[in-house]
């Protein structure tokens, strides 16, 4: 009888660090399941029908993303208003008119800079409770450390492990950029890239998708560590909107 009484409370002394350490990859990466539509400025950007990269609606012509999203020899196509994939409708869908990387992109195998992207739409989208834009902040308007922000999108829910086809998200803090520079050393620049880490965090397929601070989105995915999502030796990186702003609103107004 004390044997089973001193195991009944041995078992009661670990269900805390049970409940704790058994929680489930739901999200991005331990994220969760957005509300659906309540982040109407998301975009799934697919090639043949299958999603590769998440982006966002910066006007009623163009979506941002990450440039390291499209080789020049993919079409792809943009998926609007979407929470389930298996949902969208073929009005939902738009093609690409024209794929406009920064001039001074730079991808893979050398260390990734200036990674962005608008892609100009074949048709203007109709704005509704379910498709939105999203505020851009001003030239020089960093966003400072420690701030709690919020990754979406539709990419793996662990390092090796399935897409989701319903739209997540997760906090992640930003952090100090002389700590991003000292994780990431020279891959790292900072007038140009931002670092954050939390409990969640992005993963492949979330690249191009927004790093939103309140109401504005302040940096697009970029890269992480290669062998393991939301890292927290290697926090994710994001390419600072800011820093292309005017280069963003050029090609915004061109289209005007």
């Amino acid at each position: 009888m004390t044997i089973i009484i001193i195991s009944l409370l041995l078992l009661a002394s670990l269900l805390p660090h049970l409940t704790f350490t058994a929680r489930v990859n739901v999200g991005i990466v331990n994220g969760r399941e957005a509300k659906p539509h309540s982040r109407p400025y998301m975009v799934s950007i697919q090639v043949d029908g299958s999603h590769i990269c998440g982006g966002f609606l910066i006007s009623e012509w163009m979506v941002l993303t990450a440039a390291h999203c499209w080789n020049r020899n993919a079409i792809l196509t943009v998926v609007v208003g979407a929470h389930d994939l298996r949902n969208s409708k073929r009005s939902d869908r738009i093609g690409v008119k024209s794929y406009i990387p920064h001039p001074d992109y730079i991808g893979l195998p050398r260390p990734i800079q200036n990674d962005i992207l608008v892609l100009k739409l074949m048709k203007k989208v109709k704005l509704n409770k379910k498709v939105r834009l999203i505020q851009l902040p001003n030239e020089g308007e960093d966003v400072g450390p420690d701030t709690v922000c919020i990754v979406a999108g539709w990419g793996r829910l662990s390092t090796y492990g399935p897409v989701s086809v319903r739209l997540m998200e997760a906090n992640t803090t930003t952090i100090n950029p002389e700590e991003c520079q000292r994780r990431w050393g020279s891959s790292f620049l900072a007038p140009q890239m931002i670092c954050a880490y939390g409990a969640g965090g992005s993963c492949s397929g979330d690249s191009g998708g927004p790093l939103v601070c309140g109401d504005t989105a302040v940096g697009v995915t970029s890269f992480g560590d290669k062998y393991l999502c939301n890292s927290p030796a290697l926090p994710e990186v994001y390419t600072k909107i800011s820093t292309y702003i005017q280069w963003i609103h050029e090609k915004i107004l061109s289209d005007m």
